[in-house]
């Protein structure tokens, strides 16, 4: 008889969201508080005062409320913000305090997210189901001057949707670590949209995120390994994640 060996995959689930999560915060605030018209003002030495946002009271709306969107939540709850949010199993939400609502995978629930949400996070991963999941339908449902930040991975956002809701006014910026081509080529439009925050794909690069990582690895699942107990962060391979 043939005998095959059952391989288990893992991940680092967990040691790189409070990074990220600080950065849509920063991201929320940089259109909030017009960072660019802060900087074009320091830089031509004028002193005019203009009106601010608040982000208190304002709706976060979150695709994928994994790890990564559940710490996003907490930081958009503490300052004040409504979080809706969307996940293959939205049950397991029900009772989330930090989550004022839950909806399910698919269209309409992404457009129904996208129709709420001032400022739209995707934190999903890019699996067969979610590649190109939010394209020109999803942006065509977006709230008026809504802002879309994207930390997941960039497959899951059809680029040309984004870029053309960004040129037509539908989006009122967007703030992007993620890409579908990685390093973003020099002639992408994106470059060129002056209400885009681009960002190397670093926002989780902190000087010890590999350190913390291996930690976790060599102190948590070797150990687990070795005695044959359930392994932490299991990857499953029918979902992509």
């Amino acid at each position: 008889p043939v005998v095959t060996k059952k391989r288990i995959m893992t991940n680092a689930k967990g040691q790189f969201s409070s990074s990220l999560a600080e950065y849509v915060m920063m991201a929320c605030s940089y259109f909030a508080k017009n960072i660019p018209m802060l900087l074009k003002q320091k830089g031509a030495k004028v002193w005019n005062d203009f009106d601010v946002e608040e982000l208190r009271g304002k709706t976060m709306g979150i695709v994928g409320y994994g790890d990564i969107g559940r710490a996003t939540a907490r930081l958009a709850s503490t300052y004040g913000m409504k979080v809706v949010a969307l996940r293959r199993n939205p049950a397991k939400s029900e009772l989330d305090p930090i989550c004022d609502e839950v909806y399910g995978t698919g269209k309409l629930s992404l457009q129904k997210l996208m129709s709420v949400s001032d400022y739209v996070v995707c934190s999903a991963p890019s699996t067969v189901e979610t590649r190109g999941m939010v394209n020109a339908d999803a942006f065509k449902a977006s709230k008026k001057n809504q802002v879309f930040i994207n930390l997941g991975r960039g497959p899951v956002v059809d680029e040309d949707a984004l870029v053309g809701s960004l040129k037509n006014g539908t989006l009122r910026g967007a703030a992007l670590d993620v890409f579908a081509t990685e390093p973003l080529p020099k002639d992408h439009e994106l470059w060129d949209i002056e209400n885009v925050l681009i960002s190397p794909h670093n926002m989780d690069k902190t000087a010890t995120f590999m350190h913390e990582a291996t930690e976790f690895f060599v102190n948590e699942n070797v150990p687990r390994f070795i005695l044959g107990d359930t392994l932490l962060n299991p990857v499953d391979a029918r979902l992509g994640y």
